[in-house]
């Protein structure tokens, strides 16, 4: 898909332009942003987003208002979610300054739903959402079936690989042969990782870039990890969390990881500078990967299957239940939510659907990345959704639990025992949400 090939060199800069511009405005705008109406009497949506959720990056917006000529849309876009959702906070609490339309990140929609569904509109009556994966929905769903937000994407997990580097310790680099070497479970990626280590000799690249990446990857295998099904936190008790706790300490205590967290400082060089040989990879990690590790680096990279099925990242756009363009807003939603857009949208970025329709477009299920040694990641990414546990369960706190025990690993490769960095971790949720 050249569409895809393309936009895997150009979605980073495209999260730069949409962080600095933060305003989209088409047509003649210049309305109250109270009425719902620009001054020449259109009606006026305006949407809160964050990173690269895509609507604004690419023409969708546009063509939303060419084929609703009576419409405009208005954009703005936090570079940094965390950032975008303190301020989103702030406006759910205040009652004001909200936008008609608000992006919603996986990590903080057992939140919204928990403490703020009474702000959104119900999303349950607008018609054609049943396409969706099973999943998806509930987790934007209240226990009386009020949906606040349709899903946009979905992050299925894969292992991005350098070829290169694993034929040079000996290891095979075909993409195939290589998922088998940890088809049946996680603990067959570290083994991997010790024989990489060993046949590599006087290379000084590290087997993969954290521990907590593998972690990640572990516990998003689970319909429960930091929570129950009753909202009671299970950190300390779930089997799937602590298993994933000793095998990431594993491969730090082995010596397997670049001690580089993702996205973090360093990680980005990295990448360029082939500092690491795999990174555990959501389908929209790859566009990053590709910018980063540069054109010098095109063809090294390839993607293997994972272990086990597992979600890491996702969104969802839901409407405010006071805004005065409500129902035109839900009609925007569904739109932008829709399999056609979100087929486009992985053709233009990478955003993986949630739609199972839109997985079965040959536009998805056929794409390859040219980058990545051609691999077949709509075939690869695709299996891996369908292989995601069915039901999902999200805590408030998912985002900052996970943010937690990603630095107690980090002590673990700074030199600290296992068991004091997980002390540490348990003291430091305590404090944050207990």
């Amino acid at each position: 898909m050249g569409s895809v090939r393309k936009a895997v060199g150009t979605r980073v800069v495209a999260a730069v332009s949409a962080a600095l511009s933060l305003a989209l405005v088409a047509g003649c705008g210049g309305g109250d942003g109270e009425s719902g109406k620009t001054d020449d009497g259109k009606t006026k949506i305006t949407m809160g987003l964050f990173g690269v959720m895509g609507f604004k990056e690419t023409e969708l917006l546009k063509r939303y208002m060419k084929e609703n000529p009576d419409v405009v849309v208005e954009a703005d876009v936090a570079g940094d979610e965390q950032t975008y959702y303190t301020a989103l906070q702030t406006r759910l609490a205040a009652g004001s300054g909200l936008k008609d339309i608000q992006g919603i990140e996986i990590g903080r929609a057992k939140e919204l739903v928990d403490t703020q569904a009474d702000k959104f509109a119900d999303l349950s009556d607008v018609e054609g959402i049943d396409h969706f994966l099973p999943w998806k929905l509930s987790q934007v769903t209240t226990p009386k079936d009020k949906i606040i937000g349709l899903g946009t994407d979905i992050g299925p997990m894969a292992v991005c690989y350098r070829k290169d580097l694993f034929e040079k310790a000996g290891l095979p680099g075909d993409r195939e042969e290589v998922a088998e070497l940890w088809e049946n479970d996680w603990s067959e990626y570290v083994e991997t990782g010790k024989k990489f280590k060993k046949g590599l000799k006087d290379d000084k690249a590290a087997y993969l870039d954290s521990a907590s990446g593998l972690f990640n990857a572990m516990i998003y295998g689970n319909s429960e990890q930091f929570y129950d099904k009753n909202g009671e936190l299970i950190h300390t008790s779930n089997p799937a969390v602590q298993e994933a706790w000793d095998l990431a300490s594993e491969t730090a205590t082995a010596g397997l990881t670049a001690k580089l967290r993702q996205f973090q400082p360093g990680w980005d060089p990295g990448l360029a500078n082939s500092t690491f040989a795999t990174t555990v990879c959501p389908a929209w990690m790859l566009a990053h990967i590709s910018e980063k590790a540069g054109p010098e680096n095109k063809g090294k990279w390839d993607v293997a299957e994972a272990p086990k099925g597992a979600n890491w990242g996702g969104s969802f756009l839901g409407v405010m239940d006071g805004s005065p363009v409500k129902e035109e807003a839900k009609k925007l939603v569904a739109w932008l939510t829709a399999p056609e857009q979100q087929a486009y949208l992985f053709q233009e970025l990478g955003n993986f659907p949630s739609s199972e329709e839109a997985l079965k477009d040959p536009a998805v299920s056929g794409a390859k990345s040219e980058y990545f040694n051609d691999a077949p990641i709509g075939e690869i990414f695709g299996a891996a959704a369908k292989d995601i546990p069915e039901e999902q369960v999200l805590g408030r706190k998912d985002g900052t639990i996970k943010d937690i025990f990603s630095q107690g690993l980090q002590l673990i490769e700074q030199g600290k025992s296992p068991s004091e960095a997980r002390k540490t971790t348990d003291e430091r949720i305590e404090k944050a949400v207990g």
